[in-house]
């Protein structure tokens, strides 16, 4: 059987399942959605949001891409993020890396990778800030890697929050928490790093006026 069609044959196993444990499980997803979380990961495949927190269809709202960056000239990401502040009025924003990220190892050598060069290069910026604390964390490979992904997540966390669009909520009051968390794929568990509840600890260099209507 060709692959495509293990995955039809599968999802068609899942409906019938859903519809059996949940009669009418399809027609409430189709209602519309209310998630209270933004899930911004890693694109790999072995860092599925609905599973890792256990959570069901229509309560993650998820964005995915190589090292789970925040890029503030991402439309793509940015979109995804003002969709869900503004129009699905999530409460919390997560940014979940993990241990063993292939993007985040492939910034810390120096492969040429044609165009991935381009994603990769903000990862490196990671590295610059941080080099000294991430070389003196360990004398170990891996560790350090592990130390740059803690460390990347710290800064995509911090780069939501210098978002006029992050920042805009807080000053309409919408109550908006920034979480930084690390997937432990060896157990299965994360670790909250970082946790962000407003402006106070921003560099006031990334603080945009709000008040002069400063549009996202």
């Amino acid at each position: 059987m060709e692959l495509h069609k293990r995955l039809i044959l599968q999802n068609k196993a899942w409906a019938e399942e859903q519809n059996e444990k949940n009669p009418g499980f399809f027609e409430d997803l189709a209602t519309g959605q209310s998630p209270k979380y933004l899930w911004i990961g890693c694109s790999d495949s072995r860092v599925p949001a609905n599973e890792i927190t256990d959570t069901h269809a229509g309560e993650v709202f998820v964005h995915r891409n190589i090292a789970n960056m925040v890029v503030h000239t991402d439309l793509n990401l940015l979109s995804v993020l003002q969709y869900a502040v503004s129009v699905l009025k999530v409460e919390h924003i997560i940014v979940c890396g993990h241990y063993g990220c292939g993007g985040v190892k492939a910034a810390f050598e120096h492969g040429n990778l044609g165009l991935l060069n381009k994603w990769l290069r903000n990862i490196k910026d990671v590295y610059r800030l941080h080099e000294a604390e991430i070389k003196e964390s360990s004398s170990d490979e891996e560790e350090r890697l592990n130390k740059f992904v803690e460390l990347n997540v710290e800064e995509q966390t911090m780069n939501l929050a210098k978002t006029s669009i992050v920042q805009q909520a807080w000053a309409d009051g919408h109550r908006l928490m920034l979480h930084g968390w690390v997937f432990d794929i060896s157990s299965g568990l994360v670790i909250e790093k970082v946790l962000i509840e407003d402006d106070k600890n921003l560099d006031d260099i990334y603080k945009y006026d709000i008040e002069k209507g400063v549009q996202y």
